[in-house]
C-alpha cells in the first residue's frame, strides 16, 4: 500500500467501485479477533496520535474523547491517564475484555438497557466506558456527546454503503468546538478489496458537509485533522 502524501491526489480520480458493493458483516470481524487476524491493531498506539495530539486536545483538559470502534486499543489509557474521560464502541466482547486485561485495570460490567444485547464495560475508576454493542446503536442519549474523536480505524472500516449513516451520528455526537482526527489510507482500491477501504478526500469534505470552505481539511501523509466551529456542520 502506498501510504504517501501525493497518493491521495492522484487516486482521486480512481475506480473504486470494485469496493462500494464490498460488505464485511459483523460476523467476519468477530472471527478476526477469536483468531488473532487484528493487524490492525498497534501494540505501541498510533504515531500520529502523539503528532498531532495538540490539535485533538486543543490545549483543554478533562475532555471527553471517543474512539469508535475502538478495538482494545492503547491510545484509550493514555488519554485516561491525561485526566480525559474516554467512551468506545467496538462490536467484539474478547477486545474489550483484552483491552482491561492488558493494561491491568479493574472493572465492572453492565447492560445498557436502551439497546437489546448491549453491554458497557466500565473501568472502576469511572474514565473509561467502553460499549459492546452495534455503534448505530449508539446515540448522544445513550453516550452523551463528545468534545474529541480519535477515528483512526473506524471510517475506513466501516463498509462503503454505510459512509453517509456513520458520518451523520459522528457529527450527532460531536459538542460544538470539538476536534475530530481522523486517520485515512491511500492505495490503488482496485488492488486490494479492503478493509481497509479507499476513502478519497473528496468524499470525506462531502461526508462531513465541508464543502469548498478553507482550511476544512488538513492532510499530512495519511492523516486528515477535522475542526468543528460554533455549528456542528461548519468545519474550519
Amino acid at each position: 500500500m502506498d501510504h504517501s502524501a501525493n497518493a491521495s491526489g492522484l487516486l482521486e480520480g480512481s475506480n473504486i467501485g470494485s469496493q462500494k458493493e464490498r460488505v464485511v458483516t459483523e460476523e467476519e470481524w468477530l472471527q478476526k479477533w477469536e483468531v488473532g487476524n487484528i493487524g490492525f491493531h498497534k501494540e505501541q498506539g498510533h504515531p500520529l496520535l502523539q503528532k498531532y495530539l495538540d490539535v485533538l486536545l486543543n490545549g483543554k483538559s478533562g475532555l471527553r474523547i471517543f474512539f469508535p470502534l475502538c478495538g482494545k486499543a492503547v491510545e484509550m489509557k493514555w488519554l485516561a491517564d491525561m485526566g480525559h474521560s474516554v467512551v468506545g464502541v467496538e462490536v467484539s466482547e474478547q477486545a474489550l475484555k483484552e483491552f482491561f486485561s492488558e493494561h491491568s485495570l479493574p472493572y465492572c460490567e453492565e447492560p445498557v438497557p436502551e439497546i437489546s444485547g448491549g453491554k458497557m464495560f466500565q473501568s472502576t475508576s469511572g474514565n473509561i466506558s467502553l460499549y459492546c454493542c452495534s455503534i448505530y446503536d449508539l446515540s448522544s442519549s445513550i453516550v452523551g456527546k463528545f468534545d474529541g474523536v480519535w477515528d483512526r480505524g473506524a471510517l475506513v472500516a466501516v463498509n462503503p454503503c454505510d459512509r453517509q449513516r456513520y458520518a451523520s451520528l459522528m457529527m450527532n455526537l460531536m459538542e460544538k468546538n470539538s476536534s475530530y482526527l481522523l486517520v485515512t489510507v491511500s492505495y490503488d482500491p482496485n488492488k486490494h478489496k479492503g478493509p481497509p477501504f479507499y476513502v478519497p478526500e473528496s468524499e470525506i469534505k462531502s461526508l462531513f458537509g465541508c464543502g469548498e470552505q478553507e482550511g476544512c481539511l488538513r492532510t499530512e501523509e495519511k492523516t486528515v485533522s477535522l475542526q468543528s466551529s460554533k455549528r456542528a456542520r461548519r468545519w474550519t
